[in-house]
């Protein structure tokens, strides 16, 4: 790990070794500020309050071996997948932060998958969540191994589906007023199926129609106007052609002149011929412009009383179909009857296979805890998790979990919150913790201050028990008893220091004699006594 102004630490490189590491220091130096740190790193939530007073931000990155799990998920978010992750995180003094795996920029929220997969780790209240409902269901969830993700997206489907169900019921009356108001307008549009295409042919055709007797009138004028025997056009420029190219030969020049009016007589040919055309094509036809006044009329009549441009109608009436088919869905009872039963018989399904899992893994998670609260001052108690039946489904299955415990032999286990006290909660948190921890995925454990209430010969047990999670895990513990301390194989002291009108916290590892007066401080105060210096030194020595 490396820090940098973040809290009262000015600049810190710390290289957390394998095996069971504690961390420990007096009151106040600081020990839970590496734990804050590394949670930033791996994505927790981001406030000016971590920056160094007189600091511009605080940095702080984490570096960890990466696993096969790991591995996977770098490749799968699109991160350079190496055997090293680093992950940096950077707070300036306005509170925002900004992110980085392996050199490329992150959110806080792929932190926090990154962290699920690298770290568990254990708080000083731990035992809060036992009195807690989603907390205890959590951790037997966990131990079980279930997948809760497909039981809440069947749950989401089922509520969707009940949703839809009673709100097509309360909503009968007006969807059926909507329906019908859309069925009247269909069919008023039904009697004019109306073409995609229709509108512009219609409108031309029917102002041919309407015109007949004008275009024919303006083509025989124009036929005549050409094609007259004494007057016509044709004839005055075939006179005027001949008369010009007779003479050409005496007046060159006329030959020009001659040509233009060859092709004049030319194109008015070409015109009398198309006339000849339109005009055979071009006839009154009374029945069928009366056929086209009433469709035209029809348009204008639908087109004004829905206000939309003719032309529109075609995609209004497709349009109100559409719609129609929807209520007509909304309003089929029976078919959304039937999906709600579908929807809701999946979830069950689903909900009874987490319910059948659960109940196997209570018996066995018990059965763990109360082995390890036989070895934390709790003999002859037991642990028991109880199943009890929903009164109505949840989200998380048909059943809650409650942790019972019964303080010593005997006695009948009642709800964890109702029976322990404070010493024997926090020792049940620390039972559940190893319990639960040495079925986890994750290679680093860290334990801040869990095991608070307890001391003596129960203190080394949890000295004990964390050095043997450590022989396959990396454990860190921040801890405040000697006994716990003397069991690690690595002990990092945490200490304040004034440098100027600063303090600031500094971190380092203790060995031989500087160690075991750490230890024999935690014994008997700063004041250090032969009788704690001995008394340190076969701590260490037992321990090793």
């Amino acid at each position: 790990m490396q820090l940098r102004d973040f809290v009262i630490v000015r600049e810190l490189e710390l290289d957390l070794s394998g095996g069971f590491t504690v961390l420990t220091g007096e009151t106040g130096a600081g020990k839970s500020i590496l734990i804050d740190a590394l949670q930033l790193a791996l994505g927790s939530r981001a406030d000016a309050g971590v920056v160094r007073e007189g600091a511009a931000r605080s940095e702080v990155s984490a570096e960890f071996d990466a696993t096969p799990a790991v591995l996977d998920w770098l490749q799968q978010a699109g991160f350079d997948a190496s055997d090293a992750l680093l992950l940096r995180r950077m707070v300036d003094a306005q509170g925002k932060s900004r992110a980085w795996i392996n050199g490329s920029a992150a959110t806080a929220t792929q932190l926090r998958e990154l962290g699920e997969l690298l770290l568990d780790i254990h708080g000083q209240h731990a035992w809060q969540s036992l009195t807690r409902p989603a907390s205890v269901r959590g951790l037997l969830d966990g131990y079980a191994a279930l997948d809760l993700a497909p039981l809440e997206r069947l749950w989401a489907g089922w509520r969707t589906a009940a949703r839809s169900l009673a709100d097509a019921r309360q909503a009968q009356d007006s969807l059926q007023r909507e329906r019908e108001r859309l069925a009247w307008q269909i069919a008023e549009v039904d009697k004019l199926a109306p073409g995609d295409d229709e509108w512009e042919p219609l409108n031309a055709d029917h102002g041919r129609l309407s015109h007949a007797q004008a275009l024919i009138d303006a083509l025989q004028t124009a036929i005549a106007a050409l094609d007259d025997d004494d007057q016509g056009a044709l004839r005055g420029l075939t006179r005027a052609h001949a008369a010009l190219a007779e003479q050409q030969h005496v007046a060159p020049e006329y030959a020009e002149m001659a040509e233009v009016l060859a092709n004049s007589l030319a194109q008015a040919e070409d015109a009398l011929h198309s006339l000849h055309a339109s005009q055979r094509r071009t006839e009154l036809d009374p029945e069928r412009l009366a056929a086209l006044d009433e469709r035209l009329a029809q348009w204008m009549g639908l087109a004004r009383r829905y206000k939309r441009q003719p032309a529109e109608l075609p995609a209004l009436w497709t349009g109100w179909k559409e719609e129609l088919a929807k209520l007509d869905a909304a309003a089929d009872l029976a078919a959304l009857e039937r999906n709600e039963r579908q929807a809701f018989a999946a979830f069950e399904a689903e909900a009874k296979r987490i319910a059948k899992a659960r109940a196997q893994a209570a018996p066995k998670l018990a059965k763990a805890i109360t082995a390890a609260m036989q070895s934390l001052g709790m003999q002859g108690g037991r642990f028991a998790v109880a199943l009890e039946p929903l009164a109505e489904p949840a989200a998380y299955g048909l059943d809650e979990v409650q942790f019972l415990v019964a303080g010593h032999a005997g006695s009948t286990p009642r709800p964890v919150g109702k029976v322990a006290s404070g010493g024997e909660l926090s020792r049940i948190a620390l039972a559940i913790a190893v319990t639960t921890s040495a079925l986890g995925g994750a290679p680093t454990l860290i334990f801040d201050e869990v095991d608070s209430g307890v001391g003596g010969a129960v203190a080394e047990t949890v000295g004990r028990l964390m050095k043997q999670l450590g022989t396959d895990r990396q454990v860190l513990a921040v801890t405040h008893l000697p006994q716990v301390a003397a069991c690690a194989d690595h002990h990092l002291v945490v200490a304040k220091q004034r440098e100027g009108a600063a303090t600031l916290s500094h971190v380092g590892e203790v060995q031989g004699e500087q160690r075991v007066a750490e230890v024999a401080r935690m014994l008997g105060g700063e004041r250090l006594s032969g009788t704690t210096l001995a008394h340190a030194r076969e701590m260490l020595g037992v321990a090793t």
